[in-house]
């Protein structure tokens, strides 16, 4: 700082109060902002979050923790809210609660004084964790959370997105609809309860057998799906919790011969960049993520510095969800079979196979 100070020819209390944003006595014309600001970026300049803590200064870092950073979904989450914070100035330092929740906590929090913590998916299986966060002196900010959570959250409301997708399903003639869940953490079992509303609203037996739940891989949707057409009045429409779990039905559908849309209907949820490139391509509800992320990052970082830890629930934002509808649904036709035959050998790899069922984008 004292190196930008004499470069810019101004005194040092002026870089810092140019970099911190902070108020003073003096007012600080635009045109010495700027030339702070350009050599900045001339020196590389980069503040030391470790040394700006000791300080008491904020350290323009929001830490985030990921559930699952294997699913697909959470890619672009992670490049949205790196981009959102990077628009407000902030880094982001990542942890990831798939290895050691302890480790991920200790990654974000002590290890680089993070100003907040948002974090990405249910993390209620990790109490250690949570009860660290609550005596921590930091916001929290937690994004698809579920409905019980201690901190302000930033969510979908499941319930309207599964309606719509049943009520999408039940207009094209379907009444033999099965779910697939992706996992038993909040969302799912949102999903899943609103499955089961929709079915009692709507004078729907329920079938047994007709709800399958797995991880929320590729794999188990294809073994939820060959136990699925196991049964003796086979699922003509399915709903996944995911659309990772709706690729793996369609794929399976793909290597035991059932033609979807014709003979079998799917829909996702969640509407990740790939569910437009499956084969055919995935009709799905679909989260504003973007909004979603924007939201959550402005809570942390207007709260950084002032932690939640005030009487009373905490902020609660509930985004509407909205059904996307592309070719893996169609109406329920009366020559569906009952039971798909078993399908004749394939020689393809299952490589191929696999390549087969995602396109190809084109040129």
């Amino acid at each position: 700082m004292k190196d930008v100070a004499a470069a810019a020819g101004v005194a040092q209390s002026t870089v810092s109060r140019i970099l911190n944003r902070a108020p003073g006595r003096v007012t600080i014309t635009v045109e010495t902002r700027e030339r702070v600001e350009a050599t900045v970026r001339e020196l590389g300049y980069r503040p030391h979050p470790g040394a700006r803590a000791l300080r008491g200064a904020s350290t323009m870092l929001l830490g985030a923790i990921v559930r699952d950073i294997t699913d697909p979904f959470n890619a672009g989450v992670i490049e949205t809210l790196t981009i959102a914070a990077k628009e407000r100035g902030y880094g982001v330092v990542l942890g990831s609660a798939g290895a050691r929740a302890d480790e991920a906590l200790a990654t974000v929090l002590e290890a680089r004084q993070c100003d907040a913590i948002v974090l990405l998916g249910d993390l209620r299986g990790e109490p250690r964790m949570i009860a660290d966060l609550r005596r921590a002196e930091v916001p929290v900010v937690a994004v698809w959370y579920g409905s019980h959570h201690p901190f302000p959250t930033v969510s979908v409301d499941n319930r309207a997105g599964v309606r719509e997708a049943l009520t999408h399903l039940s207009s094209l003639g379907h009444r033999r609809i099965a779910f697939v869940g992706g996992g038993s953490h909040g969302d799912i079992r949102q999903r899943l309860a609103a499955y089961k509303e929709y079915l009692a609203s709507a004078e729907i037996a329920p079938t047994r057998g007709y709800v399958r739940q797995g991880p929320n891989t590729i794999i188990d949707g294809g073994l939820a799906l060959s136990a699925l057409l196991a049964l003796p009045r086979p699922p003509t429409a399915i709903l996944a919790a995911t659309d990772v779990v709706a690729m793996g039905l369609i794929h399976a559908a793909y290597e035991q011969a059932v033609a979807v849309p014709e003979q079998l209907s799917i829909v996702g949820f969640d509407d990740i960049p790939l569910a437009a490139a499956t084969a055919p391509s995935l009709t799905t509800v679909k989260m504003p993520t973007a909004e979603m992320i924007t939201w959550a990052v402005e809570l942390a970082v207007g709260a950084a510095g002032s932690p939640f830890h005030a009487a009373g629930d905490p902020p609660r934002i509930v985004f509407q969800p909205k059904l996307i509808v592309r070719r893996s649904t169609a109406e329920a036709s009366p020559t569906t079979h009952a039971k798909p035959p078993s399908p004749a050998p394939r020689t393809r790899s299952s490589s191929r196979a696999v390549r087969a069922a995602i396109r190809r984008p084109r040129a």
